[in-house]
């Protein structure tokens, strides 16, 4: 059985509202990575900073955070998070 199937390792507790709390704080947090990124963005033809780096990273990972939440909340734009 997969870890996603055992009913033991899963509480199935969260409310809608900690679901949408989540969700407030990853687009917080998402938006505070995006500004990092548009103020550190290298000149042309220059390598990317470490600190760069670090904020795109975040960046993408809390995209796809957001997403899910969306889809886990029944956004209708949200076809599939994977997609």
């Amino acid at each position: 059985m997969n870890d996603h199937q055992d009913s033991e390792h899963f509480s199935y507790t969260r409310s809608w509202d900690e679901i949408e709390d989540m969700l407030r704080e990853a687009e917080r947090t998402l938006n505070f990575h995006q500004l990092k990124l548009l103020e550190n963005t290298p000149p042309k033809g220059r390598s990317p900073s470490k600190e760069w780096t670090y904020h795109a990273r975040n960046f993408k990972a809390l995209q796809g955070v957001v997403k899910t939440l969306r889809w886990t909340l029944g956004d209708k734009d949200v076809r599939h998070p994977l997609e």
